[in-house]
């Protein structure tokens, strides 16, 4: 085995399975970052501020505060509060009162919120795209080793938040493979989630 503090030394990365995937994946957390700052340029927003749009447009109200979205993405909530500030002096969202917390406020889109959301929500689309080119088989694969990753990294501490279906109160796996007790039914490889919308902690 490589030694363990070399992933990026091409010399002992090439003896290292776990190391050129490391890396691997690093190329496409770039490619992630390029494709944002590219959308940024063009929508007059921040990266933050675009992840942000897309957020709300899909989760939740109660997923929608300056807490959990700092929790969602790893940042200071002075960074979230000031990122989601800009948007508001844009004009694409609103802060509304919770209704569970008198303390704490629910961010909202706005009509034009909404529609520059859908204008750029597409930025990943080029990564996208390469992935339709697997076959059917190396999609599961990815999406098998992926969503592993994501819940062994969110045990470890290094992602704050996930709702992938391994971490939900909802699932259990046996020997028969997969299995709902929301839906009452079982799960393909296929059916397991990244982000489910009905997910609950244990």
């Amino acid at each position: 085995m490589a030694n363990q503090r070399n992933v990026f030394d091409t010399k002992s990365q090439q003896s290292d399975v776990a190391a050129k995937i490391v890396v691997g994946l690093e190329r496409i957390s770039e490619a992630f970052r390029v494709l944002l700052w590219e959308h940024g340029k063009t929508s007059g927003l921040s990266p933050i501020q675009i992840q942000i749009l897309i957020f709300i447009q899909y989760h939740s109200d109660n997923l929608c505060g300056v807490s959990y979205l700092a929790k969602e993405f790893n940042l200071s909530k002075p960074t979230v509060s000031d990122a989601v500030k800009s948007l508001q002096s844009k004009g694409y969202v609103t802060k509304e009162p919770s209704s569970s917390d008198s303390r704490s406020h629910i961010i909202m889109l706005t009509q034009e919120g909404r529609k520059i959301a859908k204008s750029v929500e597409g930025f990943a689309l080029p990564i996208k795209d390469k992935i339709d080119q697997l076959n059917d088989e190396e999609q599961l694969d990815l999406l098998d080793h992926i969503t592993k990753i994501v819940y062994r990294l969110n045990r470890s501490g290094i992602i704050t938040v996930q709702r992938t279906c391994y971490a939900c109160k909802y699932y259990e796996s046996s020997e028969n493979g997969h299995y709902c007790n929301l839906l009452k039914s079982p799960l393909a490889n296929s059916d397991i989630r990244i982000d489910c919308p009905e997910f609950e902690v244990r």
